[in-house]
């Protein structure tokens, strides 16, 4: 049976941030066990949204049809639209995912918004700056983890500068690589390094 990971749309999503994560679960190509998983969009109406890159997406799905239950992961983007404090369906569709064992994988300016909504006052996390998520006046800064990635298990957080690593825990998360396969992905696209392409050819095939 194939589980659901979705990706919240909005104007202004930043296109960059999601985008290793998104085409790695959709292709089959290095994955443990090939179609799985599928990525849907949901958006808060099913209307247009536009990207900060111009790209229209048209949203699979609107708010008022998902069943938490049925989510498999919940992607929040970054985008403008964060820190206008908007985007607080998202939150909540965040925190009723959360709410029936799903996880949630939020980076960039997401992460704010889930630390206004209180979703990380108890968790370990990260974000693009300390200073940056503190000024939300959430309550969890004493929890805060200066990393390019951090998985508690069910929340996953990033900075905006660090797609691929965001990537690698929502791999992880959804058990998606064998490890060795994993290591050699992260290795080919944090580096540049084109030896590693060569490794990861080898793990799968």
């Amino acid at each position: 049976m194939t589980e659901t990971v979705y990706l919240y749309v909005f104007d202004t999503l930043a296109d960059w941030e999601p985008g290793y994560a998104i085409a790695n679960i959709n292709d089959p190509t290095y994955q443990k066990s090939p179609g799985r998983y599928t990525v849907t969009t949901v958006g808060v109406t099913r209307d247009p949204v536009t990207t900060t890159g111009g790209m229209r997406i048209l949203p699979d799905f609107a708010l008022s049809d998902i069943d938490p239950s049925a989510c498999a992961m919940l992607i929040l983007p970054g985008g403008a639209r964060w820190d206008e404090r908007g985007n607080g369906e998202g939150v909540d569709l965040a925190k009723a995912v959360l709410a029936v064992g799903g996880k949630v994988a939020a980076i960039c300016g997401a992460t704010a918004g889930l630390a206004r909504g209180g979703v990380l006052d108890n968790r370990k996390h990260t974000s693009n700056a300390a200073d940056y998520i503190k000024a939300t006046g959430y309550g969890g800064a004493h929890l805060y983890v200066d990393a390019q990635a951090y998985s508690d298990g069910t929340v996953i957080t990033a900075p905006g500068t660090a797609p691929v690593d965001f990537a690698r825990e929502i791999f992880r998360a959804l058990d998606l690589f064998d490890e060795k396969v994993l290591d050699a992905w992260y290795k080919v696209f944090k580096t540049g390094d084109a030896s590693h392409f060569a490794a990861l050819e080898e793990e799968t095939a």
